[in-house]
């Protein structure tokens, strides 16, 4: 598994647009291509989860998403992704209808271009294992943490490590986001 430390390498994704619950709307398309230089200049918080259909993954996409602007503000783009194709995205968002108008990018790595880089591909079930990464706008990988299926993370505590990172200083244990440094 890659670790902090590590750059991302070359990878190719298909991004869902934030907002789009169809496959086109007013003649523009809900998907682009999304790859390590997309973004420049930004932070980069990469979670993945196993699947779209499932329990425990839909209540971290929307707790991921009740903190974009926070994320945003930090200059760092979100996007959350699995396995499963663009189409699966697309048919979940309009599912959700509390929901639907996500306000960041989802992602299809259907060839495995980025989960099997990263080395998070769940070795019995095939998908992505529950892996979060903040990169920096050099694409350096500057955070990881990784769950087991069964239970979900914090977009708090991501939020809280991503403030952290920012401050370029020495933060203490339970600093919170905003807090002073050592």
């Amino acid at each position: 598994m890659k670790t902090v430390g590590d750059t991302l390498e070359p990878f190719k994704v298909i991004g869902v647009k934030p907002g789009f619950t169809q496959h086109e709307e007013n003649g523009v398309s809900a998907f682009e291509e999304v790859t390590e230089s997309s973004f420049p200049g930004k932070w980069k918080v990469i979670y993945f989860y196993p699947k779209d259909f499932t329990f425990v993954c839909p209540t971290e996409i929307v707790g991921f998403n009740k903190l974009v602007d926070e994320f945003e503000e930090r200059d760092a783009v979100l996007m959350g992704g699995s396995s499963d194709n663009e189409y699966v995205k697309l048919a979940w968002r309009r599912t959700q209808t509390d929901h639907a108008k996500l306000a960041h990018y989802q992602f299809a790595d259907t060839n495995g271009s980025l989960i099997d880089q990263l080395g998070i591909r769940d070795r019995i079930e095939g998908v992505a294992l529950r892996a979060t990464f903040v990169v920096d706008p050099d694409n350096v990988i500057q955070h990881v943490s990784v769950y087991t299926a069964n239970v979900g993370r914090s977009p708090d505590e991501t939020l809280r490590v991503l403030d952290c990172l920012q401050t370029e200083g020495m933060c203490a244990c339970n600093r919170q986001v905003g807090g002073a440094t050592l």
